[in-house]
């Protein structure tokens, strides 16, 4: 393939896993937030699911490698649940 469109196709699949890795972080930024406050709320539950959603997503796109995202949601579902009991 000639270099200048694997630049072109470099800079396409860059601003989409951009995107996706952006929204992923937030997510578990998010979540990462209600733990450090310690509020067990239906809301830091659905922030939960919702960064678990957003790492699948993540992982079905390519951005992320599936053995990450697992190790993130199991450190992430960990701490959680600490907080519950």
């Amino acid at each position: 393939m000639p270099a200048a469109k694997t630049l072109r196709a470099q800079a396409r699949k860059s601003s989409r896993n951009q995107s996706t890795r952006s929204f992923t972080r937030s997510r578990v930024r998010a979540v990462t937030e209600v733990i450090a406050t310690g509020s067990t709320t239906d809301e830091s539950g659905a922030s939960l699911k919702e960064a678990v959603s957003a790492l699948d997503r993540a992982v079905s796109k390519g951005v992320l490698h599936r053995n990450t995202a697992a190790r993130k949601k199991s450190r992430l579902t960990k701490q959680y649940n600490k907080l519950s009991s």
